[in-house]
């Protein structure tokens, strides 16, 4: 009889507690895909309204090699945006996979010195642009003597996009699998060789991410550069000045546009910057993506 009555009682909990877990699941599948659904209907509308606003309003005018206040064009900002990541890349790329390489393959896991290394830098990825920007005033422009210019403004998104470049890089390595190391050894390769001919070509789609996602950070970057870089909309003389075209002040496409918007007046060819800015982070999301792949292929 108790046997009986367990498996009428085991009858009659199971279909019910079976229909409560799938409830619960298609409510949490529910959440989920509404989650979705609306962050995608928020990026669609912003990225609607960028384009419906801007689009009419790319006219040729916008793009002469000269800026005036009539034309407002965005060519110089937008060859000085290129400009500055370029050269913030330079300067942060090698010194955070270098640090990276050493963290990972010559210093010793788990010490003090790699703990705080790694705190510090987690730290300064959370730092807003503001204090980078400040920071990068009182020191390089006027500790340093180099005023508002191209220069300042680098070094200052060199230092602010070093933690990502150096964390990337450094996840990157620590995927590589350790027979690749083992493989290198084994042939009689050395330590530093057989980084550079295992480790390295192993972890560079990796590395190549983040560097392109520091790219995207440095091109959309408004608040470090308005202490540092300054807002005149002029293109550094390189082919008349050389080396010291470092130290002309410039702007980019962002500035210019927290500029034009400021102003008040040329509201139309703002929302035309947002568009041609929308454009170069969407293209250089891209090209990191087609980047990665192919590297990984290979």
């Amino acid at each position: 009889m108790k046997a009986l009555a367990s498996s009428g009682l085991a009858r009659k909990t199971g279909p019910s507690s079976s229909s409560r877990a799938q409830a619960s699941s298609q409510i949490t599948r529910g959440v989920i895909y509404a989650g979705a659904l609306f962050t995608t209907l928020v990026l669609l509308g912003i990225v609607g309204f960028i384009l419906v606003n801007g689009i009419p309003h790319l006219t040729p005018t916008l793009f002469e090699w000269s800026y005036t206040s009539e034309n407002v064009s965005l060519m110089p900002a937008l060859i000085s945006t290129l400009y500055m990541a370029l050269l913030a890349l330079l300067i942060a790329v090698p010194i955070g996979v270098s640090s990276a390489i050493y963290l990972v393959e010559y210093a010793k896991p788990g010490s003090r010195f790699v703990r705080v290394v790694r705190v510090t830098t987690e730290t300064l990825q959370g730092i807003p642009s503001i204090i980078y920007g400040l920071f990068g005033m009182l020191f390089f422009t006027t500790v340093l003597g180099w005023g508002l210019s191209l220069l300042s403004g680098a070094c200052t998104l060199a230092i602010m996009i070093l933690p990502v470049v150096m964390r990337t890089a450094e996840e990157a390595l620590i995927a590589v699998p350790a027979s690749y190391r083992a493989g290198g050894f084994a042939l009689g390769a050395g330590y530093l060789r057989t980084i550079f001919r295992c480790v390295l070509p192993s972890a560079l789609p990796g590395i190549v991410g983040g560097v392109l996602l520091a790219l995207g950070r440095c091109v959309g970057e408004v608040a470090a550069l308005l202490f540092t870089a300054g807002t005149i909309a002029q293109i550094p003389d390189f082919g008349g000045q050389g080396i010291f075209a470092l130290f002309d002040s410039c702007r980019t496409l962002a500035i210019h546009m927290y500029v034009l918007a400021s102003e008040g007046l040329h509201i139309d060819e703002t929302y035309a910057t947002a568009v041609v800015l929308l454009v170069l982070v969407t293209l250089l999301n891209v090209i990191a993506n087609v980047a990665e792949k192919r590297l990984r292929v290979k």
